[in-house]
């Protein structure tokens, strides 16, 4: 099988390790060479994470070079319209419609984005836009919105339902697995 590149990115703490590390477990299941690694820019402070998710027979590096995403996971919109250049023709981008500002909006040197959605869609990306934060909360906690684009994801896969199921339970807290499954299921179900 031909190497497989998915880009996970965000912000700072919205759980880009934890998407990483179930679709990490799905993708071992499955029997795949799989390589991670994450970027950090100013995490900290809200600054861009990118999370690198290579996979295939045989992985030598996991860094993703412009135009070799085969997918673009997004918790945000405008880390959506950075990353764009990053994804393959044909790939598909899988994006939160929530809005953060960063830190030039946030000290008034220039304003958020407008129309962010329309202008990926223009450039010819297969887009699908999650209110993932709405749904997270739905589940019952907004910091569950990166199990749901996870949810989200994986609907677009061929990848066995169990074996999500399974990841969630390897990777979620006890206490934490029951409301990320409903995340999950939300994801899932979100068009």
């Amino acid at each position: 099988m031909e190497t497989k590149s998915i880009m996970i990115v965000g912000v700072g703490g919205q759980g880009s390790l934890l998407a990483s590390r179930l679709l990490g477990n799905v993708l071992l299941a499955q029997g795949y060479d799989v390589k991670v690694s994450e970027v950090h820019g100013m995490s900290q402070r809200g600054g861009s994470v990118v999370t690198y998710v290579k996979y295939g027979d045989k992985v030598y590096s996991p860094v993703i070079e412009k135009g070799e995403a085969d997918a673009v996971i997004s918790f945000e919109m405008l880390e959506a319209a950075r990353c764009l250049p990053y994804l393959k023709k044909g790939g598909k981008l899988i994006t939160s419609t929530q809005q953060i500002d960063p830190m030039p909006v946030i000290t008034g040197a220039v304003q958020y984005p407008e129309g962010l959605a329309d202008k990926i869609k223009a450039a010819g990306v297969e887009l699908v836009a999650v209110d993932a934060l709405t749904l997270a909360e739905q589940a019952g906690t907004a910091k569950a919105s990166n199990v749901v684009l996870m949810g989200a994801f994986s609907a677009m896969t061929d990848y066995p339902e169990e074996l999500w199921q399974k990841a969630l339970e390897q990777c979620v807290p006890p206490k934490f697995l029951e409301l990320n499954k409903k995340a999950f299921e939300l994801g899932k179900a979100a068009k």
